[in-house]
């Protein structure tokens, strides 16, 4: 594409029906207009869904963030050019705040060869999107729609908050299909994911350290836990993932001491991170002081292809 020429439909097709967008940021990459309205494209898709790495090529993340050095330099440029499209421009600035908030690989000088680099950039894509999904049922026809709906509610595209939602509803309707539908389509946003099924089963069978060993195990790559107690189990848990962007999903809950010991309060997990919990009990999310809920509807009508 040549200097001043806008997204083509083509292209913009393109970003929507990908995987995953490698933005690579290098010292000159502010001054191309065509690129920044790639990067807000980019964005656009990311709230649908989208993976977005960003890769900072001899370029502080902070610079990018806070605009300065070569990208003050840019942004100064366009601002005399396009000082009458103000919504623009602000746009621009909003999107390179928002790529240098995520986590991302950088390249510096005096560190790695960059065939090395690469090959790490490949090896965290290949990572993310080639975790293997998880079977899924037959469902209902018009399943579709209600993933939609609990989707709306997770926000993905929010890196800066921690959302956990409830999905309830009485037995038979399908929350744990629902759960799974869902995980399989957004697990590859995260640093880690987990989804623990039979929550009820597990917790009475073994009780809370169990659980709390699994979910270590699963999120932090640690083996052979042993917890003195419940309560070692969920210092833990806060402590330790805190700063991870995770994916945890509890299905069938149908007590509150398993929330408090597994999931506590938002703030355990790091910015971006979703919970999601399925339950037969309303009342069970309303008194964990969960906002976001979802009531999964009866479909009767069954997809058998």
């Amino acid at each position: 594409l040549h200097s001043g020429e806008e997204i083509t439909p083509a292209l913009l097709k393109a970003i929507q029906d990908s995987r995953v967008a490698i933005i690579v940021l290098s010292e000159n990459y502010a001054f191309s207009s065509f690129c920044l309205d790639e990067l807000v494209t980019i964005f656009h898709c990311k709230r649908e869904g989208l993976l977005v790495i960003p890769v900072f090529y001899k370029v502080d993340p902070s610079y990018v963030r806070h605009q300065k050095g070569s990208y003050g330099e840019a942004m100064t440029k366009h601002q005399e050019r396009f000082k009458d499209k103000m919504e623009k421009l602000q746009e621009w600035r909003m999107a390179l705040k928002q790529v240098a908030d995520l986590s991302g690989s950088h390249f510096k000088d005096g560190g790695s060869y960059e065939y090395e680099f690469i090959g790490s950039i490949v090896e965290e894509v290949s990572r993310k999107i080639g975790r293997g999904s998880l079977h899924v049922a037959d469902y209902p026809v018009g399943q579709a729609s209600q993933v939609t709906e609990v989707m709306k509610l997770l926000d993905v595209g929010s890196d800066d908050v921690v959302h956990i939602i409830g999905i309830y509803g009485m037995r038979g309707l399908g929350k744990t299909t629902l759960a799974l539908d869902v995980y399989n389509s957004i697990a590859r946003h995260f640093d880690e994911s987990c989804f623990l099924q039979n929550v009820r089963e597990e917790s009475k069978k073994h009780g809370l350290k169990h659980l709390q060993s699994i979910i270590i195990s699963k999120l932090l790559g640690e083996k052979d836990i042993n917890l003195a107690s419940y309560r070692e189990g969920a210092s833990m848990i806060q402590s330790r993932l805190r700063r991870k962007k995770v994916l945890l999903i509890l299905d069938d809950v149908n007590k509150r001491e398993q929330l408090k010991a597994i999931v506590g309060r938002s703030d355990w997990f790091g910015p971006g991170s979703r919970v999601i919990i399925t339950t037969r009990y309303k009342r069970l999310l309303k008194d964990h002081e969960v906002e976001r809920t979802y009531k999964v509807k009866l479909l009767s009508v069954f997809n058998r292809e």
